[in-house]
């Protein structure tokens, strides 16, 4: 059997960044070759990461870059296991190696980003952390030239909500204030128009059971649906909503008055629409350790 010796052991921990049992057992499976060592965790490591793969990730963060012009964005969220993992500087650093390249291939998708070396820095990340690790998905705006409108951002101070914007006429101060607005506020649409026909029918469907409860004619109950419709409407609408740093003002009136439209935008949550697997403690104790 190889002496294993502490310096190899340090060394090999230098050269992956893997925990010190980890590298002191690859190491005496390799005999104390080094550079088998690293090559037999490489091949683990892909393995370790299929295997993860397949357990849910809903915590992690979102991340924003605009362009120094101010005509183009992106916005994107990076998924862990737990909200400890999205805290860890090697996590970190994947978001922002992820984004960069995001950024800077303004046409790839999640697929495309991995492909461009994203997955082998992924799979070698969870190896070292050992949770699953995803780019779960990436959103840009933009305009052509930087004269025709605003891209600005707002990322809430927990990297757990983010929202990109473009804004025709304003300016900078404008835009993040109507971003901050959105993600705090969530609105389904920017205009009463755009809300979706089948949200509408359910939503009328519901008032229509709740009011014919009531036992009031016909006529009442036709009025409260459409009263309650049109509340519905008021709230789910941008340009509808009372400002959130100023509720005496609409946005939509803070729009006018800026001389300003909004174009687009994209809000993101981190987590949401995502099914998260419920365990109690003693099930997830059994789970890790089973890992």
């Amino acid at each position: 059997m190889a002496n294993i010796t502490a310096s190899m052991v340090k060394e090999l921990r230098e050269r992956t960044g893997l925990g010190m049992m980890d590298c002191k057992k690859a190491l005496v499976a390799a005999e104390g070759n080094i550079e088998k060592a690293i090559e037999d965790l490489r091949k683990n490591s892909a393995l370790k990461a299929e295997k993860k793969s397949s357990r849910i990730a809903a915590e992690g963060i979102v991340l924003t870059k605009i362009a120094e012009d101010g005509n183009y964005g992106v916005v994107i969220e990076v998924n862990s296991e737990t909200d400890f993992a999205a805290r860890d500087e090697n996590f970190l650093g994947f978001a922002q190696d992820a984004l960069e390249l995001a950024f800077c291939n303004s046409d790839a998708d999640v697929g495309s980003l991995l492909a461009k070396g994203l997955e082998a820095e992924r799979q070698a990340l969870v190896q070292k952390i050992g949770e699953n690790i995803n780019l779960r998905r990436v959103d840009r705006l933009k305009f052509e030239n930087a004269d025709e409108g605003i891209v600005e951002s707002y990322v809430h101070s927990n990297n757990k909500i983010a929202v990109l914007l473009t804004l025709r006429g304003g300016d900078e101060a404008i835009a993040r204030d109507i971003a901050m607005h959105v993600a705090a506020i969530n609105p389904m649409v920017i205009r009463a128009e755009d809300v979706p026909e089948d949200i509408l029918m359910r939503e009328s469907e519901i008032y229509s059971a709740q009011a014919r409860e009531s036992g009031k004619p016909e006529e009442i109950v036709e009025k409260m649906i459409g009263g309650r419709l049109r509340k519905f409407i008021t709230e789910v609408t941008l340009l509808e909503q009372p400002f959130v740093k100023d509720p005496d003002a609409k946005i939509g009136d803070l729009l006018r008055e800026a001389g300003a439209d909004i174009v687009n935008f994209v809000r993101y949550e981190v987590g949401e629409g995502i099914d998260k697997e419920e365990l109690d403690f003693a099930k997830e104790v059994a789970a890790q350790a089973n890992t």
